[in-house]
């Protein structure tokens, strides 16, 4: 199909654009962003990726780092003969942040939704234990039967048993201030 007469321009180049600072911005966009803050925080971006990781105490290839020693004879020459000097950590500080925060528990980061929440707080509350009653419910939009609805109970106890222990307490409050 051909194109709209007009709609293309001759490119005209932009005196007023400063190219080396465009190159330096794409660069920096271009290259990866560090997850980890502790490691951004410290990298240097005039060194390489290895100087980085050897001045933080880290290993770019954990093959060399770790050598695996093959099974030879020893000889007693070999055994006085002492190893090159080791690179020097310049920032000990990131491998302690790191350490420490691997020793951290991990956190749960499973929760259950709002809706089911408010789903199972509603059934128990109009039903109690009578599970037959809950799958015959109107608010039951998903049709759940008998066993689904006690799964989720079950599953809402087990995720938060200190609420569920305060929700059932309430329960009975208002049950005995009715009577």
């Amino acid at each position: 199909m051909p194109k709209a007469k007009g709609k293309t321009r001759r490119q005209k180049f932009g005196y007023n654009v400063n190219r080396k600072r465009l190159n330096r911005n794409a660069r920096r966009k271009a290259a990866p962003r560090i997850e980890c803050s502790h490691i951004r925080h410290a990298w240097d971006q005039t060194k390489s990726v290895r100087q980085n990781l050897a001045d933080m105490g880290l290993a770019m290839d954990p093959n060399r780092a770790v050598p695996l020693l093959k099974r030879k004879v020893v000889k007693a020459l070999e055994v006085d003969v002492e190893e090159g000097p080791k690179e020097l950590m310049r920032k000990p500080y990131v491998l302690n942040d790191l350490e420490a925060e691997a020793s951290l528990p991990e956190k749960k980061g499973n929760t259950l939704s709002r809706d089911l929440i408010d789903y199972v707080c509603y059934m128990v509350e109009n039903h109690g234990e009578d599970y037959k009653a809950m799958a015959r419910d109107e608010k039951n939009y998903y049709q759940d039967t008998p066993k689904q609805i006690r799964n989720k109970i079950n599953v809402y106890k087990r995720f938060y048993p200190a609420e569920w222990q305060a929700f059932v307490d309430s329960l009975q409050k208002n049950k005995m201030e009715v009577e």
